[in-house]
């Protein structure tokens, strides 16, 4: 097998004073001396010695290798034309078989169709000077990101919209306004992306009629569940809106005190949802499952209380009075839990006993699962 390993000068550099191609390994060498001692500092030097090493490589493979140079005249079509015809005259002589093209440069590397089009390219060898890695591997890298229709739609689009933006929100409503809007649509551009919200959303239609065309539960219990967390945000904003011109921490857990028990009726409804087809599906379910929903009352819970603790904190919110409560020989005259810290504790110590009920039931319930599993496959086996 004859491998051809060609060096391209499209500019003629190399061969200024010869007529191209330099063909064979002892022309080469002397051409690589003959351009080093000339220019120490060119990189077309490591790009003769690359061809030599590669030929070195290719032959003690047990490959027949020839080593030449290609050269134009110049920086025009001639130049290409000539190097093509350098090409054409090496395979009527030499025959080869493939070949591996040695480049130094962009510019070089434009050639490469012109070989491929007359003789099987088996690979194409960047050459890049260390000293100047940084620079071509930058080169390289935007080039490539250039070709990436995914990554320009990605990237250069939603800068370029920025660019665009800015000095009509600039012209409308002053610099201030301008960077804030542009760096915050940024800002959710990134968040957008990094978190996958994009690869999210486009497999939604598909996992929604999934959902309806397999008569899911959790499809039912999602809805449920917006529903309840719409009725949570609407009912904190209205108890927000009560308070008037309260500090920030006041108005959040006024917020939260009033919605979370509908956000936590939310995030049962949808870990109910999925806990049933699990169960429904899988003929079994997963502890994960199972401590969803207690998981989802025992946080409302705590959360609850602490909003709670702050709102009395700020004498919003009166001691919580337990009402009296009278059943028959049972009589209990009420009472008021002071300090604040009191109700916290309770609904701490009420998240904690939720959360571990949960940890129980779930322990339980997978321990039942896996003797009925064992016992079944016990039949089998007898």
């Amino acid at each position: 097998m004859t491998t051809l390993v060609v060096c391209i000068d499209r500019a003629g550099d190399l061969v200024a004073e010869t007529d191209p191609p330099v063909v064979g390994r002892e022309a080469v060498e002397s051409l690589v001396v003959d351009v080093g001692v000339e220019d120490p500092e060119d990189s077309q030097v490591n790009c003769l010695l690359e061809a030599l090493r590669v030929s070195r490589d290719l032959a003690e493979g047990g490959d027949e290798t020839v080593v030449a140079v290609l050269a134009g005249t110049d920086d025009t079509i001639s130049a290409d034309r000539a190097i093509a015809r350098q090409v054409e005259g090496l395979i009527d002589d030499h025959d080869p078989d493939s070949a591996v093209v040695v480049v130094d440069s962009a510019e070089d590397e434009r050639l490469v169709p012109i070989v491929e089009s007359r003789l099987t390219v088996d690979a194409v060898d960047r050459v890049v000077v260390r000293q100047a890695r940084d620079i071509e591997s930058t080169y390289y890298l935007l080039k490539q990101f250039l070709a990436d229709e995914e990554l320009r739609k990605t990237v250069l689009v939603p800068i370029g919209v920025a660019l665009i933006a800015y000095p009509v929100l600039w012209w409308l409503a002053g610099p201030g306004v301008a960077t804030g809007a542009i760096v915050a649509v940024v800002g959710l551009f990134f968040l957008y992306k990094g978190l996958g919200v994009d690869a999210y959303l486009a497999s939604l239609p598909g996992q929604v009629q999934q959902a309806l065309y397999s008569g899911q539960v959790a499809l039912v219990t999602y809805v449920v569940a917006a529903g309840l967390s719409l009725v949570g945000v609407f009912a904190g904003a209205i108890g927000v809106s009560e308070l008037g011109s309260e500090g920030p921490l006041i108005l959040a857990s006024r917020f939260a005190f009033d919605a979370i028990p509908w956000l936590t009726g939310a995030a049962l409804a949808a870990s109910t949802g999925r806990l049933l087809d699990e169960l429904i599906r899988h003929e079994g379910v997963r502890s994960a499952y199972l401590n969803l929903p207690f998981g989802a009352v025992a946080v409302g819970l705590v959360v609850r209380g602490f909003s709670a603790y702050f709102l009395e904190l700020a004498d919003v919110f009166r001691p919580y009075r337990i009402r009296p409560i009278d059943a028959g020989p049972i009589a209990f005259e009420g009472a008021t839990l002071e300090p604040p810290g009191t109700r916290l504790a309770l609904f701490i110590l009420a998240g904690v006993l939720v959360s571990l009920a949960g940890v129980r039931f779930a322990a339980y319930f997978s321990g039942a699962t896996v003797e009925q599993e064992f016992a079944h496959g016990r039949e089998g086996g007898d």
